[in-house]
């Protein structure tokens, strides 16, 4: 059994984006499949960079929030409790378009 809090963990920099900041609760190597599982904010206005991984599904839950996520150049609208995955190959941007911060759980299966 494992315990993590998010609370806990050190904030860090998002691989494709230095700029914006992850609590990483599980890395790649500690459950099978997984690649990591993490918590991210975006503010009001911030996006991802556009980027693809070429070996891994990733999930992403919205906690709460507005933003979009826009994969192969169609945007689709997040809202609090939707679940999204984009398949590897696809590239995919992540932004706030609301007054809030986007709160969003993700997590990488490969």
């Amino acid at each position: 059994m494992r315990l993590r809090s998010t609370a806990a963990a050190p904030e860090e920099g998002v691989s494709h984006d230095l700029s914006l900041r992850k609590r990483v609760l599980l890395r790649g190597g500690e459950v099978p499949h997984l690649a990591q599982l993490a918590r991210t904010r975006l503010f009001p206005g911030q996006e991802t960079s556009p980027h693809a991984h070429a070996d891994l599904h990733e999930v992403f839950l919205v906690e709460s929030g507005a933003g979009e996520l826009v994969v192969d150049g169609v945007a689709h609208p997040l809202a609090p409790g939707d679940c999204a995955v984009v398949e590897p190959g696809e590239v995919h941007v992540l932004r706030c378009t609301g007054a809030e911060p986007l709160a969003l759980v993700y997590f990488g299966v490969v």
